[in-house]
């Protein structure tokens, strides 16, 4: 794992476990018994909560740890810009990320708020298209990096991790495509209606996300008292 300067990558630290008790549950006795022996805030403990990496041994894990790479960024620094080549994802160990686009006349539109645990830029792993959008800190992070050169050396080094990460990947991508064709069909839907309306000569109506027309029909509307 490559160090490098504050604002560079530093490396991810694997902290020791330190058994002070044998007794009622110690340390020890649950590294040995337990499916998985991960220290609460290490970076292992970051990675098993990401749904490409939950399914993974401890030992899996301490892998993929130890190929990983770390960054600390301060309040309105940027982790990439919409456009940029995509280099890999990123996970919050700490911290607030906002994702947003830019639209006409240079306005940005705020996509999500992210904050520790989440993940985003995970696209990039498996294709090399440029950036959708900007991710930039709002808080002082603490970002784990895993890039799509990280992952060809886990596939050449360890096939079997490296092709169940990948096809965990896989899923995920698949399920959020599967949710975006469903609000495309309901935005669809949703434009064929208004089209129809026009045509007919039907005045258009305003809709809530659950399709119901709330357009006040005329001739309903509360007339104003005297005096108002």
């Amino acid at each position: 794992m490559a160090t490098t300067s504050t604002v560079g990558w530093i490396s991810c630290n694997c902290r020791r476990s330190h058994v002070s008790n044998l007794s009622n549950g110690s340390a020890i006795w649950r590294n040995l018994f337990s499916g998985k022996s991960i220290i609460d805030g290490s970076t292992e403990a970051v990675l098993s909560k990401v749904p490409a990496f939950a399914d993974l041994s401890a030992r899996d894990l301490r892998r993929v740890a130890a190929i990983v790479h770390k960054r600390e960024y301060k309040a309105g620094e940027p982790v990439f810009y919409q456009g940029d080549p995509g280099l890999g994802m990123f996970i919050i160990q700490e911290g607030e990320v906002s994702i947003r686009i830019s639209e006409r006349e240079g306005e940005e539109k705020e996509l999500a708020l992210l904050t520790d645990g989440d993940f985003f830029g995970e696209l990039a792993l498996l294709d090399e298209s440029p950036r959708s959008a900007t991710a930039f800190c709002k808080t002082d992070c603490s970002v784990i990096g895993f890039f799509r050169t990280d992952l060809m050396e886990l596939i050449k080094e360890n096939p079997d991790l490296g092709m169940k990460i990948v096809m965990k990947f896989a899923e995920i991508l698949a399920t959020r495509l599967r949710k975006t064709d469903k609000e495309l069909s309901k935005v669809q839907s949703q434009l064929d209606r208004l089209v129809s309306r026009s045509e007919k000569g039907q005045p258009i109506s305003l809709e809530d996300h659950d399709g119901k027309d709330k357009t006040t029909p005329i001739g309903t509307r509360k007339k104003a008292k005297r005096g108002q």
